[in-house]
């Protein structure tokens, strides 16, 4: 499994689909950053993506059926959804139909540079539990004609086209945002709120494991309180406040997300996966999955064989 997919290797794997395109230059210029938009028909194929994080964040707008493999979830769409990834989380799109219609657009974080917010403020970087959005029938027609705009500013010459695109990329984050509940838009600025936001920066920023050789550094709620320069009670009380949960079943959580997706993702035995988990031994790997999932890691990865 690699750490993360480029740009550059991100359109390698479409032009395998699609011959006839040109692979575009991945840099508007060092400080622009890079943006691109295309319209999804002859991209998705019946073929998984490669399962891992993405160097750039991607907003697509989904009509068709698929699966999103997320570390923690299986999520699957039939209809028309928004669907926004970012730099942080891995996953992989699955298309179910041959039918794939929509629109999609990928760009990096210095093109969206200019934001008055920063984007880990944004959704953009709050999509861990849930990054698809159902859109209703009106919102389909503006989603539709907001990229439509975009396809039309990136052949057009004028000056100030990418300022334009980033508040047509601001639009599309909005519709998203239009979806949540109305108390999921109102941002703390309380000390928790700040350790929280850095405890699980931190605890996503391990992910995914790339390697049975790439062993888990940060474990425990006192691997983490010792890294952020805090008493571990101080970040326990932190997170709780925040979320509702302990620190440590937020981390057995991720450990667990992870361990389902490199036993889907990978051919990796048993043994390696528990000890790039940090588990020395395969028997406590096994105690930790179960309680976690209710099955032993051969007989998940047995059925989930069973399955494709």
């Amino acid at each position: 499994m690699k750490k993360s997919m480029s740009l550059q290797e991100f359109y390698e794997m479409f032009a395998v689909n699609r011959p006839d395109i040109t692979i575009p230059n991945t840099i508007l210029d060092a400080h622009t950053g890079h943006f691109n938009v295309f319209k999804r028909f002859g991209y998705c194929t019946l073929n998984p993506s490669p399962y891992n994080r993405r160097d750039f964040y991607k907003i697509a707008y989904i009509i068709g059926k698929g699966v999103l493999h997320y570390p923690n979830q299986e999520i699957e769409i039939d209809g028309c959804a928004l669907m926004i990834t970012n730099q942080t989380v891995p996953y992989s799109w699955q298309s179910t139909s041959e039918f794939q219609s929509g629109y999609f657009c990928v760009f990096t974080e210095n093109f969206m540079r200019q934001r008055t917010e920063p984007l880990k403020n944004s959704l953009l970087a709050r999509i861990q539990d849930n990054p698809v959005f159902y859109i209703n029938k009106e919102q389909q027609g503006h989603v539709s004609r907001i990229f439509e705009k975009m396809i039309v500013e990136m052949e057009s010459d004028y000056t100030y086209k990418y300022d334009l695109i980033r508040n047509y990329i601001n639009l599309l984050i909005h519709e998203a945002m239009k979806m949540q509940p109305s108390e999921a838009h109102v941002k703390s600025n309380n000390a928790s709120s700040r350790i929280a936001s850095l405890f699980f920066e931190l605890l996503e920023r391990q992910f995914p494991i790339y390697s049975p050789e790439h062993v888990l550094q940060l474990r425990t709620a006192n691997d983490f309180a010792e890294r952020l320069s805090i008493h571990v009670n101080h970040l326990n009380h932190a997170v709780k406040e925040v979320t509702g949960k302990t620190t440590s079943e937020h981390i057995s959580g991720r450990i667990a997300n992870e361990a389902i997706a490199l036993l889907k993702h990978t051919e990796w035995n048993i043994s390696e996966i528990g000890y790039c988990l940090g588990f020395e031994y395969p028997a406590n790997f096994n105690l930790f999955f179960k309680r976690q999932t209710m099955a032993a890691p051969k007989s998940f990865r047995e059925k989930i064989i069973g399955l494709s």
